[in-house]
């Protein structure tokens, strides 16, 4: 009611800018930074004015911009801020509807000069905003961000340049833009990463910070590979915001939460988690942390990165070339009084004995490890040096994990197994006389190839005496891995297939993921 009467007052068209198609902004209306400063919008071209959607047409110094910048007269559509707010940030978040590169942007693209004298120029930020290949770049960026990519590959080959998102946990290509274009591209990443652009014979680490929508920041980790053709840039995406710590969605069964839980409230010991890279260890790490995250804690986490921000964790960026590893940080919390202690990763004997002995004198340790499974990362303890007894006595629970994709519930259909197959793929007589229905992927406009978003496949291995009586004897991994399922242990493979009945994935996805 009161914009209508503003609306009225000022003799100015009013509208509910929550029903605009935001397909009909043109690009070249879009000025980030003048929308972001201002929170306007301009809307379209008509009869050489600019229809700008504003809620205060008393805001004269925004629309002075706003017609100094486009060249012609503007004119104020009356709008609500806060639905305005809503479109401006959808907007400026990269929500586009496709990634296809246009003819018309592949004569823009190939004919960007490629010339080092150009490069020097663009690192110096000459007219970067309005370059091409800069807005190439930030449109892939914000794209992967909203499809929810964990990864953007860029890479260069003999005759074509290709780019990739890895969304839950799989490749696939993005764009492939001019094939002489890579050295622009790669020029560009390494200004954003504030890495050397001269430099192109080593590799290059750099992270890039973009704003995203109003308030929201998200972290790019940056690494440059000299390749046979040029660079290969992989930029990882760090997004806080993205993560849900909440332990009901990680996909443990009520046993395992029950497993989790419980170890989490001991007030010593070592909880480890195990898996390869981009299996979700840190979530299940921040998860555990999030619970114990209360008043009456001191936490202090040491990482390479740090991926999630949590407040109330004293959290260490650590720095090996100024001499701040794990070890080093770990031995300073120690000096710190901690309750909980989280080190990124168990790389060597000097970071496991600190942690061991954190753990053996009144401390929650947690940490990660690359193994494949949870009594091989006993074995492994063995192999970096650490004696059997410490190992005994300090870990109390070990977590190996995979992600595995879930069946998009729009497109899934039903599958027909023998149950002889079914046998031989590791299920039993008793789960298949349940006559339960396997799924398998279609694939719709809501998902990616039959699959959306991804699921948490768990081993948990829990220290028991009879555990801890053989790896004293110098027990071998196979050894405890039948010790451990004597104990009540269900494997990765186990968890995948209750996963299947549960109708969460596909056994086609639970054989990519686990090993029979």
């Amino acid at each position: 009611m009161k914009m209508n009467k503003i609306s009225s007052s000022f003799g100015l068209p009013f509208i509910d800018i929550s029903c605009l198609d935001t397909t009909i902004i043109s690009d070249e209306l879009i000025n980030s930074k003048l929308i972001e400063k201002h929170r306007c919008l301009p809307l379209r071209k008509r009869n050489n004015r600019l229809l700008l959607a504003i809620s205060d047409p008393n805001n004269l110094v925004a629309l002075e911009e706003f017609q100094f910048n486009h060249g012609i007269h503007v004119e104020p559509i009356i709008v609500v801020q806060d639905a305005l707010d809503k479109v401006i940030d959808r907007i400026l978040e990269g929500e586009i509807d496709s990634l296809e590169i246009t003819e018309e942007d592949e004569q823009r693209l190939a004919g960007i000069d490629a010339a080092e004298t150009e490069v020097k120029e663009e690192a110096q930020g000459s007219s970067a905003d309005d370059a091409p290949v800069v807005v190439f770049i930030n449109k892939l960026m914000t794209e992967a961000i909203r499809k929810g990519a964990s990864d953007l590959h860029f890479e260069p080959y003999e005759d074509q340049y290709r780019v990739r998102f890895r969304i839950d946990g799989m490749l696939s290509t993005i764009a492939s833009p001019p094939q002489g274009l890579g050295p622009r591209i790669s020029a560009r990443i390494k200004v954003m990463s504030k890495l050397d652009i001269a430099e192109r014979r080593l590799p290059q680490d750099g992270r890039i910070k973009l704003r995203v929508g109003n308030k929201k920041m998200v972290d790019f980790r940056v690494s440059v590979l000299p390749t046979l053709f040029g660079e290969k840039i992989v930029m990882r995406i760090l997004d806080s915001s993205a993560a849900n710590l909440n332990i009901d969605i990680l996909g443990f069964s009520e046993a395992q939460k029950k497993l989790y839980q419980d170890n989490l409230q001991k007030p010593q010991g070592m909880i480890l988690v195990t898996g390869p890279t981009g299996s979700g260890k840190t979530v299940s790490l921040y998860t555990g942390l999030n619970i114990l995250n209360t008043e009456e804690r001191n936490i202090s986490t040491a990482e390479d990165p740090v991926e999630i921000n949590l407040p109330g964790i004293n959290q260490v960026q650590i720095h090996p070339k100024a001499g701040l590893g794990f070890a080093e940080a770990l031995r300073s919390f120690l000096r710190q009084d901690p309750d909980i202690v989280m080190v990124g990763e168990i790389r060597d004997l000097e970071t496991a004995e600190i942690a061991v002995k954190a753990a053996q004198t009144g401390h929650m340790v947690m940490s990660t490890l690359h193994t494949n499974s949870s009594p091989e990362t006993l074995t492994r303890l063995l192999n970096m040096g650490v004696p059997a007894y410490n190992i005994a006595s300090s870990v109390s629970l070990i977590i190996a994990q995979r992600l595995g994709r879930k069946l998009c519930p729009s497109c899934k259909a039903p599958e027909s197994i023998p149950a002889a197959e079914l046998l031989q793929e590791g299920f039993s007589q008793e789960q298949i006389a349940t006559d339960f229905t396997c799924y398998k992927a279609v694939g719709c406009d809501n998902c990616n190839g039959g699959y959306k978003g991804r699921v948490g496949l768990y081993e948990m291995l829990k220290m028991t005496p009879a555990l801890a009586s053989l790896i004293m004897d110098g027990g071998s991994a196979i050894d405890l891995a039948k010790q451990a399922k004597q104990d009540g242990m269900t494997t990765i493979r186990e968890a995948g297939l209750q996963k299947v009945i549960d109708g969460v994935t596909s056994l086609a996805e639970v054989n990519r993921v686990t090993s029979h």
